[in-house]
């Protein structure tokens, strides 16, 4: 079936104009086309697994851009995964990411090792976190763990300020969880704003994309299934996420690996059409806002558009609309919006000098605009941004949520 699939590839080239690895390294092996044909390659015994080929396959971003351009209708996306958990298994992995790849594979463990990076950060000396990086970013760059874990912090049900109009699933993923709780504050203030009442299931974990990047599928399947049965359980109108990565595990994934697995699939294809993005759902529920009328002088404001917020909900056009018609920003819209920052889960972490190229892009596009805050609705994103940014740019790096919520009038 794969095979099948892949021969439908044209050789068109169209994924190499959208693709960030190509358009850096002008390397035709970097190219989702020549990824399509290494595997078709490797699946018919014609070419071996070697320690390259799971370099070639794995720099990659999995922004999707080649899928959601491709005339040919291939899913890039769940190829590369699956080529991904072949190579693994053949060759092994580094053992950084098997570290990850462990803690992600249960909430209790990285709940215990949130915990050691919180008191680490604590203790470790400013001269070594001036010095020492993660990829391209200095420890001291990196954002304060959480003192609570975000879902401990609050009740799992939480009713709005005024009458109720319908309930909401929030999924909060790992980095509101344990990283940016200042995003999950500010969409539970913006909803209990607008009238929803809020359920935060408890027994969420993380939702697997980064196991599937790492081939580690059947690690991943644990969680899919925790988060089914999390989901599946409340009546609520939408399920929504603050990270557009996250919504496209839940939206698209889950159904397709709950099925891959001979399982049942209906409760993942019943949670599928419910998941929305955070930015979205305020665009639709916007009248249902109210500003504070002190804000005189309007923000100054650039976008970045994660990947998955363009290519899997398409909703980075509904993003820019809904800042460029708050009434209290100033919206700048940077020349490279919609490029992706490099960040790409670990892959600031794995190929440094590419990602470095990607970002620093991105940071000169963004000063060139003048602006004071730069949003963005991915974790990761925000994270790789504010992380190579130095003290003299001046620019913030805030998710558009904790912005919104910040113009609320009081209740």
């Amino acid at each position: 079936m794969t095979t099948k699939l892949l021969q439908n590839c044209g050789k068109c080239g169209l994924c190499l104009s959208v693709c960030p690895v190509y358009k850096i390294l002008k390397e035709e092996q970097a190219s989702p086309r020549a990824k399509l044909q290494l595997i078709k390659a490797y699946d018919n015994n014609i070419l071996a697994s070697s320690d390259l080929l799971k370099e070639i396959v794995s720099k990659c971003l999995m922004c999707g851009s080649c899928a959601a351009n491709c005339p040919s209708g291939i899913n890039h996306y769940s190829k590369f995964m699956e080529m991904r958990k072949k190579m693994v298994g053949a060759q092994g992995e580094t053992p950084a990411i098997k570290s990850l790849i462990y803690l992600l594979g249960r909430e209790y463990r990285l709940k215990f090792g949130a915990g050691l990076a919180r008191t680490g950060q604590k203790i470790v000396p400013d001269s070594f976190a001036k010095t020492f990086k993660l990829g391209n970013i200095p420890l001291k760059n990196f954002p304060k763990l959480n003192s609570i874990p975000f879902r401990k912090a609050n009740d799992e049900i939480i009713l709005p300020y005024k009458k109720q109009i319908g309930t909401v699933i929030y999924f909060t993923g790992c980095a509101t969880n344990y990283l940016y709780d200042d995003t999950g504050f500010a969409f539970i203030e913006i909803l209990k704003h607008m009238g929803y009442k809020i359920i935060i299931p408890k027994d969420q974990a993380c939702c697997s994309i980064p196991l599937l990047f790492h081939g580690a599928a059947d690690k991943a399947l644990k969680n899919i299934t925790t988060n089914i049965n999390a989901l599946k359980n409340h009546d609520a109108d939408r399920i929504l996420v603050d990270c557009s990565t996250c919504g496209e595990a839940l939206k698209n994934e889950y159904p397709r690996m709950i099925e891959n697995q001979g399982q049942d699939p209906s409760h993942a294809n019943k949670i599928a059409p419910k998941v929305m993005d955070a930015l979205s759902f305020i665009d639709q529920n916007i009248d249902r806002l109210e500003f504070d009328s002190n804000f005189t002088d309007k923000l100054s404001v650039t976008y970045h558009a994660p990947c998955h917020t363009r290519n899997s909900f398409g909703s980075h056009i509904i993003a820019e609309k809904l800042l460029s018609k708050l009434p209290f920003i100033n919206y700048k819209r940077a020349l490279d919006v919609d490029e992706c920052c490099g960040g790409g889960g670990t892959f600031f972490y794995e190929y440094p000098e590419i990602s470095k190229k990607m970002v620093d892009k991105k940071i000169e596009n963004a000063k060139a605009v003048q602006a004071s805050l730069w949003l963005t609705d991915c974790p990761v994103c925000r994270m790789n941004i504010a992380g190579n940014l130095d003290m003299d740019d001046r620019l913030q790096v805030l998710h558009p949520l904790t912005l919104i919520h910040s113009a609320l009038k009081q209740i």
